[in-house]
């Protein structure tokens, strides 16, 4: 039996079952994914799209949605790729290509657990991000634009819209790992890595 905020999905995978050529992780923000997108990357030794770098540019400024549409494109015409990033203005594109998605469907209080961790420390440490831009503790603890409150805001959409988006035809083609805790993460990382010996 399901609950409204754990949907049943289909297509539910495993790392043996086919070679994935080009994958999206997706997941809410400080959830971990650009990390665990460099890991599958790294093991797969493919390409590794962080579409947060093709949106930033200099000074926090948004990209049109033409040219970002433009970039995101262009990066995956390559064969094979990982990409981490959850802009629906490009998913079309990003999922449409896919033939893998990852999603870390982690709870919230260790997103938000994880998010404070990875905001002290790039506030702290002034962390280069994207195309010269740095998250500031300002920003990020006493702003409306605090990825914290974007977190809260999307956590449940994305568990919501998720399984409906996968249901759709244009995603019917699509693989599904679906991870709910860190630990399943690293024993995909591990299977990933067996299957590549």
């Amino acid at each position: 039996m399901t609950t409204p905020d754990r949907p049943s999905i289909e297509r539910p995978v495993s790392p043996a079952q086919g070679s994935f050529q080009r994958v999206v992780v997706a997941g809410t923000t400080g959830s971990g994914k650009t990390t665990l997108a460099r890991e599958i990357a790294a093991i797969s030794g493919v390409p590794h799209i962080e579409l947060d770098a093709l949106y930033w540019e200099p000074g926090w400024k948004e990209a049109e949605v033409d040219v970002f549409r433009s970039r995101v494109s262009a990066a995956i015409a390559a064969p094979t790729w990982v990409v981490d990033g959850n802009y629906g203005m490009v998913r079309d594109l990003t999922w449409g290509a896919a033939d893998t998605l990852v999603w870390l469907d982690y709870a919230m209080p260790l997103v938000l657990r994880r998010l404070f961790v990875r905001s002290l420390r790039r506030g702290v440490r002034h962390e280069h991000l994207w195309n010269g831009n740095r998250e500031r503790l300002s920003t990020q603890f006493l702003s409306r634009e605090s990825l914290f409150l974007w977190a809260l805001q999307t956590h449940h959409k994305h568990r919501r819209q998720y399984p409906e988006y996968l249901r759709e035809p244009q995603y019917a083609h699509l693989r599904l790992v679906r991870l709910r805790r860190p630990r399943d993460a690293e024993a995909y990382v591990r299977a990933l890595q067996a299957a590549q010996n």
